[in-house]
């Protein structure tokens, strides 16, 4: 008998449970999920503050900024520094998905300082065709404010009129001539810090900075290194679909223009319509027909305009492996995302390391 009995207690106490303890196991894991959701959406909000009024992470994908920037160095880019624009569309965050049609009343809140001539900006892609704010994010340095009077001569930039500042990490295409039946070695040239681009009748392109172009030129093999500029009669320009660069000839020499600044009142004619072309139409959304030398805006017979922003002119540092401003023209100031401020990451993807040197950078 309590054999029998013993055996059915265990059996009841296997199948039943403290309904007691049952709910209070079920409100500590409600409570449990609900203090890391709180945190997860937190965590969600703060970075979504961060990334839209403080800061942006971006990686270096392409080789024009060479050598100041490399292909693979990620930065921090601040956009305090020229003061953040709050959204400008209703868009899902950390994603590039956004509800077309629908803009959002924005403004730019003050900075605590203001761009300056040859800063390096990351930027909304100008000519992307998007909502400002979802066009791809270019990176250059600032050679031309508003108002500046610029002029390309033989490669060299003149900033009202006088000679812009150059920087040892500025990449030029170079002529490299060397001796009869002698090769470049294109390894010997890539150890130097240079690359190669052309070469024929013993003579090669190469891009490098200035500092190895005067080291190659001390080797036995090197007759003779210059700079390697298309001639004035080198038409570029004609076959690219850029409306800016359509009455210049190439990248190397461009005549006098100027980088349009707000307030300014400029007279229209047929030889500088491709330099404000854009401004107008794109950026300044202007209705513009032309009859003749006569300019229609906005349904009024008038070749005077009053700019409504300010604009910039921006090169990549590797100025003969850079679409930049040379091509399409001037950035609005509503395009300015902000200061590239410091390298905290630097990836190489040829060799598949890191690039420990240029971890935490300063970027000038």
């Amino acid at each position: 008998m309590s054999k029998k009995k013993n055996g059915t207690s265990r059996k009841k106490s296997f199948w039943s449970s403290d309904p007691k303890k049952t709910k209070e196991e079920e409100s500590k894991a409600k409570h449990w999920a609900r203090e890391w959701l709180d945190a997860l959406l937190w965590a969600a909000i703060a970075a979504i503050i961060l990334r839209t009024f403080f800061f942006g992470a971006y990686r270096i994908p392409t080789p024009s900024m060479e050598k100041t920037l490399l292909t693979g160095d990620f930065l921090i880019v601040s956009k305090l520094a020229y003061g953040p624009r709050t959204p400008m569309t209703l868009s899902v965050p950390f994603t590039e998905m956004y509800l077309p049609g629908v803009n959002v009343p924005w403004f730019r809140i003050p900075g605590y300082t203001e761009i300056e001539r040859n800063d390096i900006i990351v930027f909304n892609y100008p000519i992307d065709v998007a909502p400002i704010s979802m066009k791809t994010n270019y990176i250059k340095r600032a050679v031309g404010m508003p108002g500046d009077r610029l002029s390309l001569d033989d490669k060299v930039l003149y900033v009202n009129g006088e000679e812009a500042k150059h920087f040892d990490t500025m990449m030029l295409h170079y002529r490299v001539q060397v001796r009869e039946r002698i090769r470049l070695s294109p390894s010997k040239v890539r150890e130097a810090g240079g690359r190669i681009v052309q070469s024929g009748n013993g003579v090669h392109i190469v891009n490098m900075t200035s500092d190895i172009a005067n080291t190659v030129e001390n080797w036995a093999e090197v007759v003779s290194v210059q700079p390697f500029v298309l001639p004035e009669n080198f038409d570029e320009f004609s076959r690219r679909p850029f409306n800016f660069s359509r009455g210049f000839t190439n990248h190397d020499n461009m005549k006098p223009f100027s980088v349009p600044r707000a307030g300014e009142e400029i007279t229209l004619t047929n030889e500088n319509w491709h330099i404000y072309q854009d401004v107008l139409q794109r950026y300044e959304r202007n209705s513009v027909q032309k009859n003749g030398n006569q300019f229609i805006i906005n349904g009024e017979e008038t070749n005077q305009y009053t700019i409504q922003k300010d604009y910039y002119f921006v090169m990549g540092d590797n100025r003969d492996d850079s679409e930049d401003s040379r091509y399409w023209g001037f950035v609005p100031d509503d395009h300015i995302v902000g200061k590239a401020s410091l390298i905290y990451f630097s990836w190489d993807g040829e060799r598949w390391l890191p690039r420990f040197n240029r971890i935490f950078d300063m970027i000038h």
